[in-house]
């Protein structure tokens, strides 16, 4: 509760207040505690204790308000009408990047996700260019989906209706595609690396929903140097920046300028081109990190949400049930879903949406930063200021989303049963530093969606007034929990 303390040995404050922020000087009260306590000997994780999330404080403090995570100062911002009026009204003020702990340990302001100024620009404008060139968003790319989705269909039949664990059936998958991107080509399914990969990528991103996460969020100078849980996730970022280096390496080696294959090397190709550019931002260390942040991206943030929406399916017969009637009606059992069909089935795409705004997959997004003194709501956000643009919040807005809390298809749904767009669907965030992989990530999540169903039927081996779809993990990510599927072939 606000004003209550717990302990970390003692109690460490995160000082919240009352939106009183002036230049140069925030008052550090305590008006509000998160509480940590150290693991008992029995114990091998440490687990947070009750807290008010940031929602939480908003209700008493206002929609803006000064959060101290250890040493750092950051402005939150909750709700809909806040988080859109930065992100959107003064995008260029809030286009800066903020720090997130477990990432920056590696990326330290480069590669395209967690860099600032220029060299963000720079990176970012190109990556969207050649993604385009790629197919992302086009015919091209949804072809490469399909394609995949042949793949994992007959990983799938392989379970013969036996229950399974679908992480790494989807992860897989979904990786491919981004993959098949930046690389040029797809892994095998039982490839040893890939599957490497994939635990490397999945882990580090679990760490940070974790309270060692958290915990590392705010004494990350410290932690840093510090055995603990944080070894494993900074040893399995390394392992991922190595395969991603040995990657540029081969493809440095067997370039051709006039012929570019894949992300990487079109990458190399504008590195020659500005190699005498002295403010070019195409190094080889930016050409890593932003493959690595593609192909992280790429790869989890889907197949979690995927994840999580089978297992509200699971909970839910009903609506998979409808998504069934409507996938027989328009799209039929004897041909591929084809994005086309998704215009003619609102309830199947209402339910995918919904399943973003519900699980919520990066309820913070990532951190923003203002780029000069900013004025907002009648406060001056000094320069460099971390600002969390709080995603979930907006996902959750009662003024927004009628039961936010409930699983809903119906909040992209009208009165005549048709889709209906919300300003509130923010999943991707929005403004300067909006998510460039959006376009495909809508594509994969209707179309493996839609093959999986048009194909299977969905069975727990739990009743489903037993299945708990409240997450796992909530931290930087939300995690749903682990559970096995059977699929029955229709």
């Amino acid at each position: 509760m606000l004003g209550d303390g717990l302990c970390f040995c003692s109690t460490l404050c995160v000082a919240v207040n009352q939106r009183q922020m002036l230049m140069g000087h925030l008052p550090l009260g305590p008006y509000g505690h998160v509480s940590l306590c150290v693991p008992d000997a029995s114990s091998p994780c440490l687990t947070m204790s009750p807290s008010p999330s940031p929602s939480q404080i908003s209700e008493r403090y206002g929609p803006v308000y000064t959060l101290h995570l250890g040493p750092r100062r950051v402005v939150v911002l909750c709700g809909y009408r806040a988080v859109t009026e930065a992100l959107l009204d003064q995008a260029e003020d809030f286009s800066g990047r903020g720090i997130q702990a477990t990432f920056d340990w590696l990326f330290r302001g480069y590669g395209v996700a967690f860099s600032n100024g220029e060299r963000a620009k720079q990176l970012r404008r190109l990556s969207i260019t050649t993604l385009r060139n790629f197919g992302v968003g086009k015919r091209g790319i949804e072809e490469r989906i399909l394609e995949e989705a042949h793949f994992l269909l007959e990983a799938l039949r392989g379970t013969k209706g036996l229950p399974f664990d679908p992480t790494y059936f989807l992860s897989r998958t979904v990786s491919n595609v981004i993959s098949s991107v930046v690389f040029g080509d797809r892994f095998d399914y039982e490839d040893k690396e890939f599957l490497s990969l994939l635990h490397m990528i999945n882990e580090s991103f679990s760490f940070t929903a974790t309270a060692w996460g958290q915990l590392y969020e705010m004494f990350s100078d410290t932690m840093c140097y510090l055995p603990g849980p944080q070894r494993a996730a900074f040893k399995q970022l390394a392992g991922l920046e190595k395969f991603i280096e040995r990657k540029v390496k081969a493809n440095q080696e067997t370039l051709d300028p006039s012929a570019p294959r894949n992300f990487i090397d079109c990458f190399l190709v504008k590195m020659q081109q500005e190699k005498e550019n002295p403010s070019s931002e195409f190094s080889l260390k930016n050409i890593v990190l932003t493959t690595l942040a593609i192909f992280f991206a790429g790869t989890e943030t889907i197949s979690t949400t995927l994840r999580y929406g089978f297992l509200i399916l699971l909970k839910y017969p009903e609506i998979e049930e409808r998504i069934h009637e409507e996938i027989d009606r328009v799209i039929g059992r004897n041909r591929t879903p084809s994005m086309e069909d998704r215009s003619q089935m609102p309830y199947t795409n209402a339910v995918i949406h919904e399943f973003q705004r519900f699980c919520d997959v990066i309820p913070m997004g990532l951190a923003r930063r203002v780029i000069r003194d900013t004025p907002f709501r009648g406060y001056t956000i000094p320069k460099e200021t971390e600002v969390y643009p709080m995603l979930g919040s907006v996902l959750y807005d009662p003024t927004q989303f009628s039961s936010p809390d409930t699983f809903n298809p119906s909040h992209f749904l009208d009165g005549n049963g048709q889709f209906k767009k919300s300003d509130a669907f923010v999943p991707f965030s929005i403004g300067k530093r909006y998510c460039f992989g959006e376009m495909l990530a809508r594509m994969e999540l209707f179309l493996f969606l839609t093959s999986i169903l048009q194909n299977f039927r969905f069975h727990s081996p739990m009743e489903p007034k037993d299945i708990d779809i409240s997450p796992k993990l909530v931290g930087f990510a939300t995690l749903p929990r682990s559970y096995k599927i059977c699929l029955v072939p229709r």
